[in-house]
C-alpha cells in the first residue's frame, strides 16, 4: 500500500521530504504556502526541482497538495468568489511547479444561498482554472462532516459540482474517513462500509476515486462535526480501520494520515514535532495490513 501523511513545511520543502523519509513514508501531502491567508513565498524553479527530485528518488509518490483553507469556491458574494478564486488558480500553478499529481479541493460554503446554487459557483471556478491550463495535476473533491452550510457532505453534492466543469476527467475523488463518518456514512461497520462503498460507486465513481484522508473521528457517529483523531483511538475504531485498509476496492490506493500532531514551540524552527504521533499512527495501520492473512484478503468481496 503507499501510506505516508501531511507533512508540516516549517523547515521548508526540502526538509519536508526529509521527513516524510524518517517516518518511511510511500506517499505525502503538503501545503504548499499558509493555509490560512497572507502572501504566498515564490517557489524557486532550482527548489522545486530539488524537491520532485528527492521525492521521487525515495519513492514518495504520489504527492498531494491541499489547498488552503481560506478559499470558497462557493461563495454567493463575488468578491469574495474572485479573490477564492484567483487564489485556486494560483494553488494549482504552485501544485504544477511542484509536479504534484492532486490539488486537495475543499469546496466551500453556499453561505445561505443553497446547495445548487454554492456547486455551481464550485463548477464554474474549476472550469475557470483548468481552462487554457495545460498541467496534469488532477483537482481532488474532498468530502466534509456537514458542519454549518459547507457543501460535499454528501456524494450526489460531489457528483453535481464534478458533472458541471467543463474538463471534469480532470477531477477526482478524496475521501475522509473521518468527515465521512460524522456526515452519517455507517463506514464502522462492516455492512455500513459496504453500503457507504456501494453507493459512492453508483454516485461517482470508483474510477474517480484517487486518494483516502484516513482519520479516526474524535466526536460520534453523524455528530456533523470535523474532528480528527488517532486510528483506533476514537468512535471509528480499530476494527473498522482493518477493514477499510484491506477492503479490495480501497487497498490500492495512497492513503494519507491527518492525524492530530505536537506542534513545534512558538517562534521555533523545530521540524520534528509531531514526529513520534506519526510513528505510532502509521505503525498502528501497518499493523492492521500486516495482521491480515492472504488467504483471507481474497475472500473479501464487495456486495
Amino acid at each position: 500500500m503507499r501510506l505516508g501523511v501531511h507533512v508540516p513545511i516549517a523547515g521548508g520543502l526540502l526538509e519536508a521530504v526529509e521527513r516524510a523519509k524518517r517516518l518511511a513514508c510511500s506517499t505525502m501531502q503538503i501545503f504548499s504556502r499558509s493555509p490560512r491567508g497572507g502572501p504566498s513565498v515564490p517557489i524557486p524553479r532550482e527548489l522545486a526541482q530539488q524537491f520532485d527530485r528527492e521525492r521521487r528518488d525515495a519513492g514518495i509518490d504520489p504527492l498531494a497538495i491541499h489547498g488552503p483553507y481560506i478559499i470558497n469556491l462557493a461563495s454567493p458574494d463575488p468578491a469574495m468568489w474572485r479573490q477564492s478564486l484567483r487564489l485556486y488558480r494560483e494553488e494549482y500553478v504552485r501544485a504544477a511547479t511542484l509536479k504534484a499529481q492532486y490539488l486537495v479541493t475543499h469546496v466551500g460554503s453556499h453561505k445561505g444561498s443553497g446547495e445548487q446554487a454554492g456547486a455551481a459557483k464550485v463548477a464554474d471556478a474549476l472550469t475557470q482554472t483548468l481552462r487554457g491550463i495545460d498541467e496534469t495535476v488532477m483537482v481532488l473533491l474532498e468530502n466534509t462532516a456537514g458542519s454549518g452550510q459547507g457543501l460535499g457532505y454528501q456524494f450526489e453534492q460531489l457528483a453535481a459540482i464534478r458533472d458541471q466543469v467543463n474538463g471534469k476527467e480532470r477531477v477526482g475523488i478524496c475521501l475522509d474517513t473521518a468527515h465521512l463518518f460524522a456526515a452519517g456514512y455507517p463506514i464502522h461497520t462492516a455492512e455500513g462500509l459496504e453500503q457507504t462503498l456501494a453507493a459512492f460507486d453508483r454516485t461517482l465513481g470508483f474510477a474517480h476515486l484517487k486518494l483516502i484522508h484516513l482519520n479516526d473521528s474524535h466526536v460520534p457517529f453523524d455528530a456533523r462535526v470535523d474532528r480528527h483523531w488517532h486510528i483506533g483511538k476514537g468512535h471509528i475504531g480499530l476494527e473498522a480501520f482493518g477493514r477499510i485498509v484491506n477492503h479490495p476496492k480501497l487497498k490500492n490506493l495512497p492513503f494519507i494520515l491527518e492525524t492530530p500532531k505536537s506542534t513545534a514551540r512558538p517562534g521555533s524552527r523545530e521540524s520534528r514535532a509531531g514526529d513520534a504521533e506519526d510513528r505510532r499512527n502509521l505503525a498502528v495501520v501497518k499493523k492492521l495490513v500486516r495482521s491480515v492473512h492472504p488467504s483471507r484478503r481474497s475472500r473479501a468481496h464487495v456486495s
